[in-house]
Parts: C-alpha cells; structure tokens; sequence
C-alpha cells in the first residue's frame, strides 16, 4: 500500500512539472518586456508638464512681485495722507486678498480649470454678506470717503448734525469725537459722510466778533471809538490784522454794534468771553446805556 500511495504522489508531480515550467516561463518574459520597455513615450508628457509648473510658477511669481509694489505705493500714499494707522492695515489686507484671487484665477485659467462657477459661487456669497452687513458696510464706505476727501482730521474741532467736539479717533466704523465736558461721542462713518460738517479748526485764524447794543440816546461814536480801543489794546488780537467797528442793526429798543478782528483759532473762545465781558465794564464805566428788557407789574 504505501508503495502504491508514493507512486501516485510521485505521478502528479511529475503532472504539475510542467505547468510549473510554463509559469516561470511567463514570468520571465514580462520582466524583459518590462526591462526593455520604451521611456522615450513619456517625454513629451513630462515636459509638457514640467512646462506648465514653470509658467505657473511664473505667474505666481511676478504676481506676488507685483502685489508687494502695489502694497507698497499704497502704504506710501496712505502715509502722505495721514489715513489712520488700523485702516490702512485692513485695506492692506484687503488689497492683498484681491490680488492673490486674480493670481488664482490667472492660474486656472491657464490650467483650462474653469473659474466661471467659483466665480458665481463668491459673487452670491459676497452679495449675500453685503446683504447681512449693509449697515457696517455703508459706515466703512464711509471712513473710507472721510480719509480720501478728508473733510478733518484727527485733533479738528467739528460740528456735525449727531454732535460737536474735538475728533479723537477715525475707526473703520465710527468716528469719536471728545466733547467740551469730557464727554465721548460715537458717530457712524456713514452717517458723519452723509452729514453737513463744519471743521472749527481746519484753518489757523478766525473771525472774532462782539456784538452789543446802546440806547438810542447813548452817542454812537463814542461807543464805537470805546469798541475799537477795547479790540487794538486785547492781547488775543493778532497784529496787523483789520479791525472792524459798525452799526449791524437798528433793531426795536436799541442800537447794534458790532466789532469784528482776527485772532488764532486755539483763542477764539478766549477771546469771545474777554469781549464779552470788558465791553460790559467799559460801557458801565462811560456811562453808556445798553438797553434791556423790563417788566413792570403794577398791583391793585
């Protein structure tokens, strides 16, 4: 039995011998096909490719350059006009951001990778955005228009329909402006762009004037003489400046004076309560009459 048994084992392999044979001849002949495969097929291939990654890195290049050039006359131009030093970072940056979308776009353009839908796709969501954010948007139109027509500055005296005072900060939303009394306003952009403004200090000098009225029977060149000397002898008065003495009005119950002279805008205030109040002292020590108004009661 056990003869018989490693007979038969002896006859299937000689069967698989040549079946084996067979395999690693076939073996044998895809590793020479492979050894002797042609490469000259993939050159065109990778030059074209290595073509496009240059051109790419080209453009990408150049327009990085160029970005940086405008950035910088941008950051010169934003220093000769004394822009606000976090407005000028946020467009900076802004600035920035665009001209790396149109490198991109450039890109794939070149890479024959439609940009048609990525550009639909930001249009809707940026309109959606602007949408959410109109307000904070039209008050960042709005310091972006105060800073190019530049109507004030920081450190300006202003006068607007919202409030008045001393302009302390241009924000990229609102603009602060510090009260006479200490007080902070907070004044959208867009608002204060759209608003009549009147800058108090935007120039060196201003005109002074002290208004007052006489009696009819107070003599009128005297009181205009006593004006004048009191305007010439003010310390607040700037020197060879006009001063301007006349009769303004003939009104109900008395005479209008009015003197006018230039002074220093830091002194105008000074100046206009100095007027104030010497006029008052001189005409009560010349005995010139300034005419009030008087109610008598008469009881029964």
């Amino acid at each position: 039995m056990i003869s018989y048994a490693a007979a038969e084992t002896a006859a299937e392999l000689a069967e698989q011998v040549p079946a084996l044979g067979e395999v690693a001849s076939a073996a044998e002949d895809a590793g020479k096909k492979l050894i002797s495969f042609d490469l000259s097929s993939m050159i065109p291939g990778i030059i074209n490719f290595g073509v496009k990654l240059l051109v790419v890195f080209l453009i990408w290049f150049i327009g990085k350059k160029l970005t940086n050039l405008v950035l910088r006359f941008f950051e010169k131009t934003a220093e000769f006009n004394k822009f606000d030093i976090s407005v000028t970072k946020f467009l900076s940056i802004l600035i920035r951001w665009i001209m790396y979308f149109i490198i991109a776009c450039m890109i794939l353009n070149y890479l024959n990778i439609g940009t048609a839908s990525l550009i639909a796709v930001l249009g809707s969501a940026g309109l959606a955005i602007g949408m959410s954010l109109q307000g904070s948007l039209s008050n960042f139109a709005g310091s972006v228009i105060i800073l190019v027509m530049k109507p004030f500055h920081v450190g300006d005296y202003i006068v607007a329909p919202a409030g008045e005072g001393t302009v302390k900060v241009i924000g990229l939303i609102y603009t602060t402006l510090t009260t006479v009394d200490n007080r902070e306003i907070h004044i959208p952009n867009g608002t204060l762009s759209n608003s009549n403004i009147t800058n108090v200090s935007i120039n060196p000098t201003r005109l002074a004037s002290v208004k007052v009225g006489i009696s009819y029977n107070a003599d009128i060149k005297k009181a205009k003489e006593l004006i004048e000397d009191m305007l010439r002898n003010c310390e607040y008065i700037l020197p060879d400046t006009e001063i301007k003495v006349f009769v303004s009005n003939l009104g109900a119950s008395s005479v209008d004076l009015e003197g006018r002279c230039t002074v220093a805008t830091e002194n105008y205030w000074p100046a206009t309560w100095y007027f104030t109040e010497r006029i008052k002292e001189i005409f009560d020590a010349e005995g010139i009459e300034i005419p009030f108004s008087q109610l008598d009661v008469h009881m029964k």
